[in-house]
């Protein structure tokens, strides 16, 4: 049988090329797929028998090596080599082969370096034994400082767009002046120096730094597409489409600007929201879901606050169970999660971020019960994993149920989703305009 070399060098020889006496003798692969992200990029080999693999970083050029134990090359293996997106912000391509008769090895040629973590995932859900690699880069970078410079770009574009159509208006205003004097000698007018602008006040300054910052949480996303409607809409994608609209929406307002927990498709863990709104010190957090229950007659919207007791509601409590499961769907590395972090996470919500949780939910369920259909007419309130920061206000916000084919189709129609976002907006800016937060010195 011909074979056909692909790796050498170092890192053993790896074959592309098949045969009868090739057929997977040991564990199967189900399935692989390539997350990207700017956050990190995530590689996951799905098998009907759990992996053995190892896995060690090269340089010049810069790669992965991993070799999986107790597997031959298959054709579905072989379709990471194109599930690779020229936009990954980590991988540049992959390589799979035989690198010995039991073991394949692959090699991921890397853009940057990274810092990858490997972990299984045992059999929950939709999914079997999961093999999982994420590639974090070595350098991570600091959320607060890109928003605020995001929000200089943003002005500064503001800025220069009202100079051009000022300077427009004015050469509009001067030309026919010009031609109507009828002692014009040619010699354009002595520009009239500009007034002189005051130096800003103390407050004035204070309310130029202080930059209001929303931490909108898109759920599920990657390996968890949550709930699924009647016709195969995915609640990942929709409650991202509304998210990202969010982010628009909020971001044309002075002096405000939003954060997104992931702007793409991939995972984030519970955890990892929280932490991230507290990183860039968020002063709301607003989780979006779309729910689903077990018959397609459930509707309405919902919004839900952390309760520091039981759940107000027996759904209040099944749906935060349901969303709390997200993390086993979705896929955590147990070995990073940050025991003490998390814990504290856990005990430290205290009642006046409950209340003021339910001051901006109540504001926002009064606006988007003009959009559509309420489930309940009140806040209602439960033991949410994500809605545990102790010191930001933070919803969660069902959309809509999914589940509901009616529903369904409103959530898909972009003239609900505009409507929804503009709701979602009113409520949050009313209760900033209730309750501005507290000042807080932030570096500009």
């Amino acid at each position: 049988m011909r074979r056909r070399s692909l790796l050498t060098g170092g890192l053993g020889t790896v074959v592309l090329s098949f045969g009868p006496a090739q057929l997977a003798w040991g564990s199967a692969i189900v399935a692989v797929r390539v997350w990207p992200a700017a956050e990190y990029t995530r590689v996951t080999i799905e098998s009907d028998q759990s992996l053995i693999a190892n896995h060690f970083v090269a340089d010049n050029p810069p790669r992965l090596v991993v070799d999986i134990e107790n597997l031959e090359l298959s054709p579905a293996l072989r379709e990471l080599v194109g599930k690779v997106r020229s936009d990954d912000p980590y991988i540049a391509s992959v390589r799979v082969g035989q690198n010995q008769p039991r073991v394949v090895r692959l090699v991921i040629d890397l853009k940057q370096a990274v810092k990858p973590q490997q972990f299984a995932l045992t059999p929950v859900a939709a999914y079997q034994h999961r093999l999982v690699f994420d590639l974090y880069p070595t350098e991570e970078p600091d959320p607060l400082l890109g928003l605020i410079r995001d929000k200089g770009a943003a002005e500064r574009e503001a800025a220069r767009e009202v100079q051009d159509a000022l300077g427009e208006f004015i050469g509009r205003v001067d030309k026919p002046l010009a031609q109507s004097n009828p002692n014009n000698t040619g010699t354009p007018p002595t520009p009239r120096p500009p007034a002189a602008t005051p130096p800003a006040t103390a407050a004035q300054k204070d309310r130029i730094n202080r930059l209001i910052v929303v931490a909108i949480d898109p759920g599920h996303g990657g390996e968890d597409p949550g709930a699924i409607g009647p016709s195969g809409l995915r609640e990942k994608d929709v409650v991202l489409q509304v998210a990202l609209q969010l982010r628009d929406k909020l971001n044309t307002k002075p002096g405000m600007r939003a954060m997104l927990t992931r702007d793409a498709d991939f995972f984030v863990p519970l955890q990892d929201r929280v932490a991230k709104a507290r990183r860039v010190q968020a002063d709301l957090f607003v989780s979006i879901h779309a729910d689903a229950f077990f018959t397609p007659e459930a509707r309405g919207a919902s919004v839900f606050a952390l309760s520091q007791g039981g759940a107000t509601s027996t759904a209040a409590r099944w749906m935060a169970q349901k969303e709390n499961a997200a993390d086993v769907v979705g896929g955590v590395n147990a070995a990073t999660k940050d025991k003490q972090v998390l814990r504290a996470l856990l005990d430290m919500s205290t009642t006046a971020q409950i209340k003021d949780s339910l001051r901006v939910g109540n504001e926002v369920l009064s606006r988007i019960g003009s959009v559509g259909r309420l489930h309940k007419d009140k806040v209602e309130q439960a033991g949410f994993a994500v809605l545990k920061a102790p010191d930001i206000p933070s919803i969660l916000v069902e959309t809509a149920f999914i589940s509901n084919p009616d529903e369904e189709d409103k959530l898909r129609d972009p003239d609900y989703q505009q409507r929804l976002v503009q709701a979602l907006f009113s409520g949050i800016e009313r209760y900033f305009a209730k309750n501005p937060p507290l000042s807080r010195n932030r570096a500009t």
